[in-house]
């Protein structure tokens, strides 16, 4: 599927367009890969944007990018082998051709095929790097996070329990709250849309906050500021309230805060610490073996799906790690 324009505002199926080729045929050193899940990620919407940028942005009539996970369907690669379960930033295809770089193979997991994006994807790295790098936890600590219920913000609630954190998420409905209480075991969960939100995130964070992980921006980085303690850590994964603003989205009044508090905000992206991911691999799936650590998957299906649903990412709709499935899924080993 190729990106056509970068519109301010909410995706729209029109800024696509989707194209039947030929089935590309692999020659010496090439796989022909089948694609089976596609990450939906709010980044996207950032690489629409014609902006220097971490990445270049996706140019008109370019494949639009993203992380797959698929098949080797045909190999005359000597290091790929029909069968082979392949990870890599495939884009927005069903089918392609590729000479194996940047193509990661994936070991046997146990798991539905689909966790290899909900747990162990871009998702599970950016939750870990970003709470054990970046934000350094040390137990008994106040973990904060907004954006709880997503597929980023629910793992890293979940490290933070196994870590010995008190653990508190902001989400937007009454559903994902209760869920984040009731099966992930945060301590506190609060709806941001409710009217005295404030009020109970400040209950919610009696002895303050010490870890503020930050998906959203805006008016809820501003409240979680002023709960801050002295030297806490802000860790900054996005902002996914400006990703969509047809107006420049206010920052924090009470910026003046890190000052009087002594606070370290840091960005980072997940591939920072692509070395962490066999450390990563190896202690999600202990984690989910022992029941500590839960995923759920909100998934879509065709590709030509894909431009509605990455909205669900923004209006709050979706319940899960979000992606399409363009294709089946192999057999459970």
């Amino acid at each position: 599927m190729a990106a056509q324009i970068a519109a301010h505002g909410l995706i729209k199926a029109d800024d696509f367009e989707l194209v039947s080729q030929p089935m590309p045929v692999p020659v010496e050193a090439q796989l022909l890969i089948r694609s089976v899940y596609l990450s939906l990620d709010p980044a996207m919407r950032g690489w629409l944007i014609d902006r220097p940028s971490y990445v270049p942005p996706v140019q008109i009539g370019e494949i639009m990018r993203g992380l797959a996970i698929g098949i080797v369907e045909k190999s005359n690669h000597p290091k790929f082998a029909a069968g082979d379960r392949v990870q890599g930033m495939f884009g927005w295809q069903e089918y392609l051709l590729s000479n194996g770089e940047a193509v990661t193979k994936l070991p046997e997991s146990g798991l539905p095929f689909s966790a290899y994006l909900g747990l162990f994807g871009l998702a599970g790295l950016t939750a870990y790097g970003g709470l054990l790098e970046v934000g350094q936890p040390k137990g008994g600590e106040t973990l904060l996070i907004s954006g709880a219920a997503g597929s980023v913000g629910s793992l890293v609630g979940q490290i933070g329990k196994i870590k010995g954190l008190r653990v508190v998420g902001i989400a937007g409905t009454d559903e994902k709250c209760n869920w984040l209480r009731e099966e992930l075991a945060f301590d506190a969960a609060v709806n941001y849309k409710d009217d005295n939100y404030k009020k109970q995130l400040k209950a919610a964070c009696a002895n303050g906050v010490d870890i503020y992980f930050e998906n959203v921006g805006g008016e809820i980085l501003e409240s979680a500021l002023y709960l801050m303690n002295t030297f806490g850590r802000v860790v900054l994964c996005g902002l996914i309230s400006q990703y969509n603003a047809t107006a420049p989205v206010p920052g924090p009044s009470n910026f003046a805060l890190v000052i009087s508090k002594r606070l370290k905000i840091q960005g980072f992206l997940a591939t920072d610490y692509s070395s962490k991911v066999k450390e990563m691999v190896s202690n999600f799936a202990q984690w989910h073996s022992s029941g500590q650590l839960k995923y759920r998957v909100d998934i879509v299906r065709g590709l030509e799906s894909a431009p509605a649903a990455i909205n669900k990412l923004f209006d709050g709709s979706n319940n899960g790690k979000l992606m399409v499935q363009l294709s089946d899924p192999p057999a459970a080993p």
